[in-house]
């Protein structure tokens, strides 16, 4: 659950255009570099200094930069005013950064093209988004317990395992949605993925809210943040949404990242459903980012990004709609989030090769393994569901049968490999927890010195 503060709506900014002088003086300032590198709002605006200028003009040099940059799309208010974008310097840097780090193939980590590690960062990633998109929602369950729970393939204990679980279905379910175009029944579908066993009203799974359901964003203290448009809006207002996720509007181009971020706003604005709308609109993120070739996003958690500074995804919805429903805000603080989110995966591919270079570099120092099983091991680890024959590894090191056979059932007897039969033939696999067992093997050695 995220608690912020409201915040303070900006100044009128006409209210100092007052006489031709002084709006040449305004156009002056906007040239200052405080805003081209940066997109603040009112509320920070207000505290940064330019000497010989007040807050308020300064907020209306910001305006005047802006003006001629927004664009409108299909998306309005409750009151017919339509929300509008642009991409500043700052984003246009992060466009392409993600282009590069999460759309190419080219500087993309091994492991994860590589078909025999690409499950175990798959799953990773969905256990991440998962855990971290449903404890923005408010589940309590802690990650060990959730991280259990999905392993072992037990049923969910209670409200906050099940949206866990409800969300770990939901991202392998985007996966294979990706390549057909959003629907409203696949909206649909997903809402109610994401809710099974979880609402107070069961029926309200998949289904508009209705005119009854009063729906408001606020918090404990009765401040509200965010009232969305009347249930009557519903079905025409998620329709342009499927429209605009489809390229169909507007009629501009409007780079894939920004249309998959608008969606995360859209629906989170509409707030169409009576309980589920944060995590519904996230999946609709990844089916468009995943929709759009952006592959990498399959291992990619923007969730655990958010959680990290839930206050500051709150307050970009809030920043939208307190300045003339400019959506630069959202734009901005999301493909922040993008960035570290790919940065992140890419620091924990390099963490995880580090630890494996430092264990094989530790088996050759234990002493216990012969060159041959030293070198299948170091395959095993970069390769864990290979198997092994005695054939193969003869070959592969061109020795006789039987010294073959002598490498891996040592191997199998320390519990580095473990061996089973397949028909008549004797074949070897790694076991899922290899590294484990290595480091074992490696303190009760040094233990014995």
């Amino acid at each position: 659950m995220i608690y912020m503060k409201m915040i303070p709506s900006p100044p009128p900014d006409s209210l100092v255009w007052k006489n031709p002088e002084q709006l040449m003086k305004l156009m002056e300032l906007a040239r200052n570099p405080i805003f081209n590198r940066n997109y603040l709002h009112w509320d920070k605006l207000r505290y940064h200094k330019v000497e010989g200028y007040t807050a308020e003009e300064m907020w209306s040099a910001a305006k005047i930069q802006r003006m001629g940059t927004l664009k409108p799309i299909p998306l309005r208010d409750t009151k017919g005013n339509a929300f509008k974008f642009s991409v500043p310097e700052l984003v246009a840097e992060l466009l392409h950064e993600i282009d590069m780090g999460a759309g190419a193939t080219i500087g993309v980590p091994e492991p994860i093209t590589n078909p025999q590690t690409k499950k175990q960062y798959l799953i990773r990633s969905l256990m991440e988004e998962a855990i971290t998109s449903s404890q923005l929602e408010g589940a309590a369950t802690t990650r060990e317990v959730a991280k259990e729970m999905i392993r072992s393939g037990r049923k969910p204990r209670d409200i906050g395992e099940q949206m866990i679980f409800n969300n770990y279905l939901t991202m392998q379910r985007i996966a294979k949605l990706k390549d057909q175009p959003l629907s409203p029944q696949m909206v649909f579908d997903i809402h109610k993925l994401v809710t099974e066993k979880t609402l107070t009203d069961p029926n309200g799974a998949g289904r508009f809210r209705r005119a009854d359901e009063i729906m408001v964003v606020g918090d404990d203290f009765g401040e509200v943040f965010h009232n969305p448009p009347p249930s009557e809006q519903l079905e025409k207002r998620l329709s342009e949404m499927c429209d605009f996720a489809n390229t169909k509007t507007p009629g501009f181009f409007i780079h894939p990242v920004v249309r998959a971020i608008i969606l995360h706003f859209w629906l989170a604005y509409d707030h169409p459903f009576i309980d589920g709308n944060g995590r519904t609109a996230r999946a609709i993120f990844y089916w468009s980012m995943l929709h759009n070739k952006y592959w990498l996003f399959e291992f990619i958690s923007i969730s655990a990004i958010i959680r990290k500074a839930p206050v500051k995804y709150g307050r970009s919805f809030l920043y939208t709609e307190t300045d003339d429903n400019d959506l630069t805000y959202f734009i901005v603080a999301q493909a922040k989030v993008i960035s570290k989110a790919i940065e992140e995966l890419h620091a924990y591919i390099d963490r995880k090769s580090s630890e494996m270079k430092e264990l094989e570099s530790q088996i050759r120092a234990l002493d216990l393994f012969n060159h041959r099983q030293v070198e299948l091991i170091r395959h095993a680890l970069k390769y864990p569901y290979e198997r092994y024959t005695i054939e193969g590894h003869r070959e592969s090191h061109n020795i006789v049968y039987q010294t073959a056979r002598t490498d891996l059932l040592d191997l199998a007897k320390r519990g580095v490999l473990e061996k089973v039969m397949l028909g008549k033939k004797m074949t070897f696999i790694t076991p899922k927890d290899l590294p484990v067992k290595l480091r074992k093997i490696g303190k009760e050695l040094f233990s014995k010195k």
